[in-house]
Order: C-alpha cells, then structure tokens, then sequence
C-alpha cells in the first residue's frame, strides 16, 4: 500500500469490516479512504435484515444484486432484486430498510459517505456508520 494502491478481494476484506470496502471510515492513508463514496459487498444469508429502518437518510444509494433474492422496503413499496444485475436507487431522504429473501449478495453504494447510520447489534466494527 506504499503506492496509494490496494489490490484485495472483496469476499475476503467485506468479512473483516460488516462488508465495507471503501468510506469515510477508512484510515485516511489508505487508499480506501473517501468522504465522497462508500462502497460495500454485502453477504446476506436467508433471513438476514436490517434491525432498524434508516430514517432522515442524507445520502443517494445504489443496491446491485449480484446473487440471489433480496427485497429492500421503501416508505410506499418493496422492491424486490431477483435477476443478477437487478438493482435500485433512491435518493436522499428516503427511508429505507431491507431482507434478504434467500442467500444473497449485494454490491451497494452509498454517496456522500457520512457517519451515523450503524445500528448496534452487538459486532464491533471500527465505524459508526457500516450498515445498509
């Protein structure tokens, strides 16, 4: 990492840190680093969901489905990712929350990356702010 550059696997460096790869919350040396984007590779198994619903959302999100079912709740509708490939966007303030309706992966990302959105479930992680 000398370089500025980071070469790593997604499967491997998501298990370390609740599936964030890219943020505010990394080391500021590290190439990682970003207060403009937040990138995770989200592992779900069945039954996986969000504990809370983020409220007062400041940030635009991207979820692509990469693998398996996974239903994201909206305020007036689901939205269901089936296909890989399938995926969806929403905008700052909307409140959001999700499930994973089968095994799933999910790439999604996040801008501005800003802190507070964690909700505690008991795994420590370095930041407040890695979840969904």
């Amino acid at each position: 990492m000398d370089d500025g550059v980071y070469v790593g696997n997604a499967g491997r460096d998501a298990a370390l840190d609740r599936g964030w790869l890219l943020g505010h919350f990394r080391d500021a040396g590290d190439p990682r680093h970003s207060e403009d984007v937040e990138v995770k590779w989200g592992v779900h198994p069945r039954g996986d969901r969000r504990r809370q619903w983020v409220r007062g959302e400041r940030r635009t999100a991207l979820l692509v489905l990469v693998s398996g079912r996974f239903r994201v709740e909206l305020p007036d509708r689901d939205v269901v990712l089936e296909q890989q490939g399938d995926y969806v966007v929403w905008g700052r303030g909307t409140d959001h929350s999700w499930v994973a309706e089968e095994e799933s992966v999910v790439l999604t990302v996040r801008w501005p990356s800003v802190p507070g959105y964690s909700v505690p479930d008991g795994r420590t992680s370095r930041s407040e702010s890695r979840s969904a």
